[in-house]
């Protein structure tokens, strides 16, 4: 009411559910927790409006909407419009991102009537504006996606990450710093398990033992009675050469 804007339906679903919403996670090094990831919704009174009021408590001070100019406005249709820090523009503060730059929620049409459709914008410490989502749901599933790791919003501006935020993003979330990598390759983060080779199933070969080949039953019957007689014959001449002795 103090805006004269209504909230789009699926933040104010949100803050129905919930008065905001704010999330950190560390890791250990050398045993030592450190504070790396960070996901934050302001709840209804951070809901702050930028550009309404003065950089500094003086009389006169400037102000964000001092420093519009709309010679900055780019001529690329496919871009979409940039918001304003005057009255035409209604912004609201959605995260601080930990001093690195600012998630606003945009009403780009305050003029003559506020419209109710709104985009998620990110502005950074040199007060230029990035497009993130149409919708803050689309903003809210980024912001699950990305870990909340430091910096994540500048992967969607021109420059990108810093080079230490960049370490982060390749431990945690590579595919997202990747992006050019995984479009020039798509199979480069393709799982590319052949499960024809993993659960191919062994062929266990029959060894056969060879029997030795047969002989005839008369032979047989010959060799038998060749080795019956060979045995006669030794015990008989043993017999015979102990006879003398005795």
């Amino acid at each position: 009411q103090k805006n004269s804007c209504v909230l789009p339906e699926d933040l104010k679903n949100f803050y129905l559910m919930t008065d905001g919403f704010q999330m950190t996670w560390s890791v250990k090094t050398d045993d030592t927790p450190m504070p790396l990831g960070s996901m934050v919704i302001n709840s209804i009174s951070k809901l702050c409006r930028l550009g309404s009021s003065s950089m500094y408590a003086l009389p006169n001070a400037p102000c964000l909407a001092d420093l519009e100019d709309d010679s900055d406005e780019e001529g690329d249709e496919d871009k979409p419009e940039k918001p304003h820090f005057d009255s035409r523009s209604l912004i609201f503060e959605l995260d601080p991102c930990n001093g690195n730059g600012k998630v606003c929620l945009v009403y780009k049409h305050a003029k003559p009537v506020v419209s109710p459709d709104t985009e998620i914008w990110f502005l950074d410490r040199a007060l230029y504006w990035h497009f993130l989502t149409k919708t803050f749901t689309a903003y809210y599933r980024l912001l699950i996606t990305h870990l909340g790791l430091p910096q994540w919003q500048y992967a969607f501006t021109s420059y990108g990450v810093s080079p230490q935020a960049k370490q982060w993003f390749n431990m945690y979330k590579p595919i997202t710093i990747n992006t050019a990598l995984l479009s020039e390759e798509a199979d480069s983060f393709v799982n590319k398990l052949d499960p024809n080779k993993v659960f191919k199933s062994k062929n266990k070969t029959l060894v056969m033992k060879k029997k030795p080949p047969s002989q005839p039953a008369g032979a047989q019957k010959s060799h038998t009675g060749m080795t019956s007689s060979k045995t006669s014959s030794l015990v008989g001449n043993s017999s015979k050469k102990r006879d003398p002795q005795i």
